[in-house]
């Protein structure tokens, strides 16, 4: 079939922005929200964990959390991510994108008050309960990434596509900034209302009991603004493509449409079905995919998996690198919830100045500079400023440096975000065919939370500072080693990325050849 695009299809790319794209992205983005807040706030906490459960004078580094027990409390709900990712993916294109899409924020919400009630008498019993419900939680968050992707790639005009995909993505930056503020306000409260001496001071009562509950409160609040939005997706009608080309329903595809563009839009079935039943002949493991998209997809999986390594150990190691500069005080020297306090903080100001400022950026110009120049510029800004950390780390250890260290190390936050953290999202939904589209998505994220998952555990056991007796002690080599391993991980990113194509100002159709007829297939 030589056909050209569904009239539908044709109307949504043409749309002028209009209220119903931002409630796409609202609703939508709400989710990533959530995302966001769920799967960073643990890295807020895991010291109070330490505290609470593990200060048993006859343990190792008594006040800490064993680097296994962290490895897992940290890595947990990334593996559920992965788990999600791949399973939602699939789902979204058999029983289509809305259909599943409510159960994703129910399961999130659900496991994220289960993990706040994880209480038992025992430390490992309560560890092993918030494992098991981080795993599932995240199992939710997976299937929010290519769901969310493909509903707001189908809705979106081919114009703004970029941006409005992006946008949705944004709100991860929110969400982070969120999980700080709560950790914040939550520690400060409970600091004045049950103030305790430093460690140093008294190591027994450095403690005060009730900071049992604040780690709870800061993983249940995350629910709020996703069971807010919980309403919402449930009226969002199933997407065009989804219902024209999938489910092979051109009529009830133009209705739902002309109900969310009011205009009228001309029924054509018999074109839908022509379209739907070229595409049909061949799937993801056939020799057509290979040969259109099995570039593409090996590019979207082995950048989104190489930017993940660093983006994740970043994110959830920022507290073992600011205590390692020494931007945070020593922990013996504060109390368990000025600790807290003062880590929240810190990880606020890089959300704020660097987090944040990235992904905008990227909405801003997305459809402007294009995903394949973005993407390129920020795996090499990364690699650049993962080197001028690395090379002179000990320069940057010196209290009179720890400002530029801050300063470069936000830096890498904000061009991971004006950059292949955004894009690696964006892409997938656009150019693979719209029965494939979720799952391929789907594919690619769980590709990035491998990448996470070594990025989790790896970077726990790479930054430990080595100590050699004969030798004496070396501060912060493990932390310079593991500086030089994620500038490389990002500079091979850079390469990969040669690989994506670019899909500014090109419809779906367009990009995934969903139009194109027998007589170009290989």
């Amino acid at each position: 079939m030589a056909g050209g695009q569904l009239n539908v299809l044709a109307k949504l790319d043409q749309a002028k922005t209009q209220w119903y794209h931002f409630m796409a992205i609202v609703i939508a983005g709400m989710g990533f929200f959530t995302d966001a807040y769920d799967l960073f706030c643990i890295a807020l906490v895991t010291k109070l964990l330490g505290r609470i459960y593990y200060s048993d004078p006859s343990l190792p580094n008594p006040g800490t959390l064993p680097p296994n027990v962290s490895a897992a409390v940290n890595g947990v709900a990334l593996c559920g991510t992965l788990a999600g990712q791949l399973f939602f993916g699939w789902l979204g294109d058999k029983l289509g994108r809305k259909s599943v899409y409510g159960f994703t924020l129910v399961l999130m919400v659900l496991c994220s008050i289960a993990s706040g009630l994880s209480f038992s008498s025992s430390a490992n019993s309560v560890i092993t309960t918030l494992c098991f419900f981080r795993f599932w939680l995240g199992f939710g968050i997976g299937g929010d990434y290519p769901l969310s992707a493909t509903i707001m790639s189908e809705y979106a005009n081919k114009k703004t596509r970029g941006a409005f995909i992006a946008a949705v993505f944004a709100m991860q930056g929110f969400g982070i900034l969120f999980g700080t503020i709560v950790a914040l306000g939550v520690s400060a409260a409970f600091r004045h209302a049950y103030p305790a001496p430093s460690y140093a001071q008294n190591p027994t009562a450095s403690l005060v009991p009730q900071a049992d509950y604040v780690w709870r409160i800061i993983l249940m609040f995350g629910t709020i603004p996703a069971a807010l939005t919980f309403y919402w997706r449930l009226k969002m009608p199933e997407t065009a493509r989804y219902t024209a080309l999938i489910a092979r329903n051109a009529k009830q595809a133009a209705a739902d449409m002309s109900k969310v563009l009011n205009t009228e839009i001309e029924v054509q079935q018999e074109a839908a079905d022509r379209q739907a039943a070229a595409g049909d002949r061949w799937g993801l493991f056939s020799r057509q995919f290979l040969q259109r998209h099995g570039l593409h997809l090996m590019a979207t999986t082995s950048t989104w998996f190489l930017l993940d390594i660093a983006f994740y150990s970043q994110n959830l190691f920022q507290k073992d690198i600011f205590s390692k500069v020494g931007w945070i005080p020593p922990a013996k020297s504060m109390n368990a919830l000025e600790e807290l306090y003062r880590i929240s903080r810190a990880q606020a100001l890089i959300a704020l100045c660097g987090t944040i400022p990235g992904y905008w950026f990227t909405v801003a110009f997305i459809d402007i500079i294009g995903r394949f120049w973005i993407q390129i510029m920020g795996f090499f800004m990364m690699t650049v400023f993962m080197l001028a950390l690395g090379v002179p780390y000990e320069h940057w250890t010196q209290p009179a440096h720890h400002t530029g260290f801050v300063v470069l190390y936000g830096l890498t936050f904000f061009f991971a975000n004006f950059g292949p953290n955004s894009t690696t999202f964006i892409v997938p939904a656009e150019i693979f065919p719209a029965r494939l589209r979720s799952t391929c998505h789907g594919i690619s994220a769980a590709a990035g939370k491998a990448g996470a998952i070594i990025g989790a555990f790896g970077f726990l056991y790479a930054a430990q500072d080595q100590h050699k007796p004969d030798a004496g002690y070396s501060r912060g080599i493990g932390m310079r080693n593991a500086l030089f391993v994620l500038a490389g991980t990002n500079f091979m990113g850079l390469l990969m990325t040669l690989f994506v194509p670019e899909s500014k100002g090109m419809s779906l159709e367009e990009m995934s050849k969903e139009n194109v007829g027998d007589d170009n297939e290989a």
